[in-house]
């Protein structure tokens, strides 16, 4: 887990605004090293999966690269095991020992999905006006998604999110009264949910880990997009409207 700092963000923000992505000397090097030496690129019309390793079911089926992930789909990786994903204009790094659920009454776009165990990273781009955000549900969470980037793990008796970039609204499944409105520029307020309080309370903070910059940037790329602490400008607004 690495430790952010301002140093380490600036460094972040030259090296994307230059362009130095590419494998023998990038920040990405290390993840394109692990893919094979892929280097991240938005994926073409009718893909779903950019990488799958070890045993991933899709709808119950071992999944390959030329399997379809649908806004209904179920999604469950074995030990050892991941799959990097994108469903419309949403993408996904879903880890070993993980399951999620799709939910959509749409076939272009999902409206929800529900972590039922394991860790899920996610971005996700803008949404149809529809009127109704994004829901993202763990064991012990209900996350209200208005453009963002966030990384989740579900637990039976606690969650945690982090709120890469972006605004979301956490309630506590326990308590819904309990919740927390969180606008972050970059990893600013992680969160631990509870299925018991802890001093009286359900969400406590939480410190930044197990997820990467390098790997929001992946997710990213493969949605044609990158992400907002790319910016030399900075970063002081939502990454997308909402």
């Amino acid at each position: 887990m690495f430790e952010f700092d301002e140093e380490r963000r600036r460094f972040l923000q030259r090296s994307l605004a230059s362009g130095f992505v590419l494998a023998g000397g990038s920040l990405l090097a290390p993840l394109v090293h692990a893919l094979g030496g892929q280097v991240p690129k938005e994926l073409p019309a009718g893909r779903s999966i950019y990488d799958v390793r070890g045993t991933v079911r899709v709808d119950g089926k071992q999944a390959d690269r030329n399997t379809r992930i649908g806004t209904r789909s179920t999604v469950e990786t074995g030990s050892n095991s991941l799959v990097i994903f994108r469903v419309g204009q949403d993408a996904h790094i879903l880890r070993e020992n993980s399951r999620i659920q799709l939910a959509s009454s749409s076939d272009t776009f999902a409206e929800g999905l529900r972590l039922v165990s394991g860790a899920l990273l996610s971005v996700f781009g803008q949404r149809p006006k529809t009127g109704k955000n994004y829901t993202l549900s763990t064991t012990t969470a209900t996350i209200g998604i208005r453009g963002t980037g966030v990384y989740a793990e579900a637990m039976p008796d606690a969650s945690y999110v982090c709120t890469c970039y972006g605004v979301v609204d956490i309630n506590a499944n326990e308590n819904p009264e309990e919740f927390e409105n969180i606008r972050s520029v970059h990893h600013d307020a992680p969160r631990y949910v509870l299925a018991n309080p802890d001093g009286g309370k359900l969400i406590t903070p939480a410190p930044m880990k197990n997820h990467t910059d390098e790997e929001l940037m992946l997710v990213e790329a493969i949605v044609g997009r990158t992400p907002p602490f790319s910016s030399v400008k900075g970063y002081s607004t939502p990454r997308r409207g909402y």
